[in-house]
């Protein structure tokens, strides 16, 4: 198996999470719709999977010992498509047609519209199972390919995310990490006025997940947590990465109106100053 390309740097993580960012606010402005603040969370996640963490070719996009990533958070994947622009898998032209009739970009994941994508995601709760199963696939295969799974926090409100989980210690599933995307927001409120998770990362020890907690936004903590993971045997692995929602444009930051709501043209031209 070999990676696309040079693995990056931290530093050169942190300016493509900010030129991905930069796409995130354009696409969905230009949309007129979308979730911006999801996205925006996930996004330093997102770059270090694809730039540093995953193993894949662009040249040959359904090549069989490609690593798996399931966006099960499906409101947030902007930044998915950001990332396959800059990877070089979609012409950054199509970021413009996000959410529009026709587009192989919709508001959320849809495998059928674009192939690249390995499960169709936005019915929360899903993604996991997804995972799992395509791990277990691994297994019996006897494939080397690991499977990465991003979840939102109000996500894990999930009974579906929990029998998943316990599907995934009970066949040692170590070829699969599960990362939480942990804003505190979901469409209502806050998560911890809604239905609170703590302790989260206990939970999902006590469920057989190898567990750390790191910031979201840290890029070196983020890749030594990725990096880390491979190490682990015996156990599928928790990656509860702390984030702010709307992060890296300052009126979107932990406002939970920018959950589902576009920004304007104005908004937009402020967004894309600060994250020059």
């Amino acid at each position: 198996m070999a990676p696309t390309g040079p693995k990056m740097s931290v530093d050169e993580l942190k300016d493509m999470a900010k030129k991905l960012r930069r796409h995130i606010v354009a696409m969905l402005t230009e949309a007129g719709s979308g979730h911006p603040g999801g996205s925006l969370s996930l996004t330093d996640l997102v770059t270090a999977l694809y730039f540093r963490v995953m193993t894949h070719d662009v040249a040959r996009p359904d090549w069989p010992d490609r690593d798996r990533f399931v966006l099960s958070k499906g409101h947030g994947v902007p930044a998915q498509y950001a990332a396959l622009a800059e990877a070089g898998y979609i012409d950054p032209a199509l970021l413009a047609t996000l959410r529009k009739l026709g587009s192989p970009l919709q508001g959320h994941p849809a495998r059928k519209e674009l192939p690249l994508l390995e499960a169709s995601t936005g019915s929360l709760g899903q993604g996991l199972s997804v995972a799992a199963g395509i791990a277990l696939a691994g297994k019996l295969d006897g494939a080397a390919y690991r499977t990465y799974v991003i979840i939102g926090d109000g996500e894990a409100q999930e009974g579906q995310i929990w029998e998943a989980a316990l599907f995934a210690a009970q066949h040692k599933l170590d070829n699969l990490t599960l990362i939480v995307d942990c804003n505190g927001f979901q469409l209502d409120g806050p998560t911890a006025d809604i239905l609170s998770l703590a302790p989260l990362a206990d939970k999902l020890r006590a469920f057989g997940f190898e567990t750390s907690e790191i910031d979201g936004h840290d890029m070196a903590a983020i890749v030594e947590a990725l990096e880390a993971t491979k190490e682990v045997t015996g156990k599928p692995q928790a990656i509860v990465a702390h984030t702010i929602k709307g992060k890296g444009v300052s009126f979107m930051e932990n406002d939970n109106e920018f959950h589902g709501k576009a920004p304007t043209p104005e908004q937009c031209e402020q967004a894309l100053a600060e994250l020059a």
